[in-house]
């Protein structure tokens, strides 16, 4: 093991590997109860509950997708990065293809499928390599920011501190709520002690509001810490259905698989990218040992798919755990089997609800608009496309509207600016693609 993932040459260890992924999944355990709370839509409270995904049933399918992830990311990609069911696209899942459509979750699973499928074919072909490698940089670190400020939108959202307003659309909630005052001290001692520099702040962030939340009344206290298994009968396989439906067959489908297949591209992208600069595994602004690293977030939205969950991608909470001294995919084997033991704690996970959950939400969305640095904002050329991606992408509750009017505005800069050479032609057909999408939007 220590040769296959050269230990002796990257200058890591078993130990320095080890906490790095237990780093990771610490900071990111809290997808294993937002994903189910956003997929179970369990913030609408007027929403028929047999139109629901069921909530454990997500839970197993969440923690499996993302130990299959990430072991593949481990063995064939040996990058320290961790994949599990992604923010922005479960919203997508949940809120605009269900809810905002009323399309059956299962429709939306097959949705999930049709793009895996594609993101394999990509892969296997060496296309979705060449694609990365062709996207300027600036864009890719805006596309990161950009889904961070989206994530804490809906961070705000959730917990009640950011409200639907008719005059200004958006407005300052009732802070003084329980709900609110819970998720603003989550966001309080979180701060704290990442500022403080404390390993796995989010996580314990959220482990200490959901104790003040018990405390209080506002959250019920398990009955158990370990339990069984939760039944993951309800989704397992009921993707399949979908394939039998007549009206799954339609253009308005087609537009969603595409959206799924578009917004995981470069969200991957973006993220592993971000991670392998952090490692220091970036040679040339390309990525070594690419192809097989792409494989993973394929494989693992389609097993997703089949299981019960929305798309899985790479996490760039991953780059806690670098910061704790990962430097190779052993640190995601480690993170894959915590995913593993986390399915016999359902009981105690349950407990962390909405109000918990923000917090991290927010934090992470921090992280992530940490990109920003990356960019020359006093190139005009490139702060334009570059902006327009970033704050698109919250406003319009959209992450593929945000990476369309960035990739159709950055040809356009350039090329009045006079850079025609700089622009990959791989970019001339993203600006057709995406102007093609809005017209017949």
């Amino acid at each position: 093991m220590k040769n296959y993932y050269e230990f002796e040459k990257l200058g890591t260890s078993y130990r320095q590997e080890f906490i790095g992924g237990l780093t990771t999944f610490l900071a990111m355990a809290y997808i294993l109860v937002v994903n189910p709370l956003t997929l179970s839509l369990a913030s609408i409270k007027d929403f028929p509950d047999a139109l629901r995904m069921d909530y454990g049933a997500v839970f197993v399918a969440t923690a499996i997708a993302s130990a299959v992830g990430s072991i593949v990311m481990g063995l064939l990609g040996k990058y320290p990065l961790a994949l599990a069911p992604g923010m922005g696209l479960n919203a997508f899942f949940a809120y605009t293809v269900v809810l905002g459509s009323g399309i059956p979750w299962q429709h939306a699973l097959g949705a999930v499928l049709i793009s895996g499928v594609f993101f394999f074919l990509l892969t296997l072909t060496g296309i979705r390599e060449k694609i990365i490698n062709a996207i300027p940089v600036e864009l890719k670190h805006a596309v990161g920011a950009g889904i961070g400020l989206f994530i804490t939108f809906i961070g705000l959202q959730g917990s009640g501190i950011i409200v639907k307003n008719d005059a200004t659309l958006v407005g300052l909630g009732k802070i003084t709520s329980p709900t609110a005052l819970l998720t603003i001290f989550g966001i309080l001692v979180t701060v704290i002690m990442m500022t403080r520099g404390v390993k796995a702040a989010v996580f314990f962030g959220m482990i200490i509001t959901a104790a003040v939340g018990m405390i209080f009344g506002q959250i019920s206290i398990p009955h158990q810490v370990v339990g069984g298994v939760p039944d993951i009968k309800p989704t397992f396989g009921a993707v399949f259905s979908s394939f039998g439906d007549p009206s799954f067959w339609s253009t308005a489908m087609l537009g969603i698989v595409l959206t799924f297949l578009f917004v995981d591209f470069f969200d991957n992208a973006g993220t592993l990218v971000a991670v392998a600069n952090q490692a220091g595994l970036m040679k040339d602004n390309k990525l070594p040992n690419a192809g097989r690293a792409l494989l993973a977030d394929s494989i693992a939205t389609m097993a997703g798919a089949v299981l019960g969950t929305s798309t899985t991608t790479s996490y760039i909470e991953s780059s806690a755990g670098v910061a704790s001294g990962a430097k190779t995919g052993f640190a995601s084997l480690v993170t894959a089997g915590c995913f593993i033991l986390s399915l016999f704690f359902f009981p105690l996970l349950s407990v962390i609800t909405t109000p918990v959950t923000a917090p991290a939400l927010i934090i992470v969305g921090i992280l992530m608009a940490s990109s920003l640095g990356e960019i020359d904002w006093k190139r005009f050329e490139i702060a334009v496309p570059a902006f327009l991606t970033m704050i698109t992408m919250p406003l319009t509750y959209s992450i593929a509207t945000g990476i369309a009017v960035g990739f159709i505005f950055y040809p356009i800069t350039m090329i009045v600016k006079g850079r025609t050479k700089e622009i990959n032609p791989i970019m001339y057909l993203f600006f057709a693609i995406f102007l093609i999408y809005f017209m017949f939007k």
